[in-house]
């Protein structure tokens, strides 16, 4: 099984190593935080965003579409009790008339992104505590 590591660096600070390469997230001013890097919840939707963005792109550059310019937007609204991210939107914004007959697969494409197929399909979290055992 996979894992992702975020230790804790202080003063609400943290730092998550994914391979080779370490992100500094820190949580919002008002848990306390500084704006040293993203929050959790806006990881969760570069990740989803960047993941979209990634099976289109492979999508289209086998089809020989021309991507230039491509971006993906996702919008979300912040709920409470509990607390999450609610009306996740994600729009692949393609400037190029080129795909104008290809929508559907592309659209098709994007579905297939890990992240999207976890959030549909999602049943439920694990959540451990393992006091005084740190790796």
């Amino acid at each position: 099984m996979a894992e992702v590591v975020t230790r804790y660096l202080g003063d609400m600070l943290f730092e998550t190593q994914l391979g080779n390469h370490a992100i500094r997230i820190d949580v919002p001013d008002s848990m306390g935080g500084s704006d040293r890097g993203p929050t959790p919840p806006e990881l969760f939707v570069a990740s989803l965003g960047s993941c979209v963005g990634a099976f289109v792109a492979s999508y289209c550059d086998k089809a020989e579409i021309d991507m230039d310019g491509m971006n993906v937007v996702v919008s979300f609204d912040k709920a409470s009790n509990p607390t999450r991210l609610t009306n996740l939107q994600v729009k692949v914004n393609m400037p190029n008339d080129g795909c104008k007959n290809r929508e559907k697969a592309i659209k098709m494409a994007a579905s297939h992104c890990p992240v999207h197929e976890t959030i549909k399909t999602f049943e439920g979290l694990q959540l451990d505590l393992q006091a005084g055992k740190i790796k």
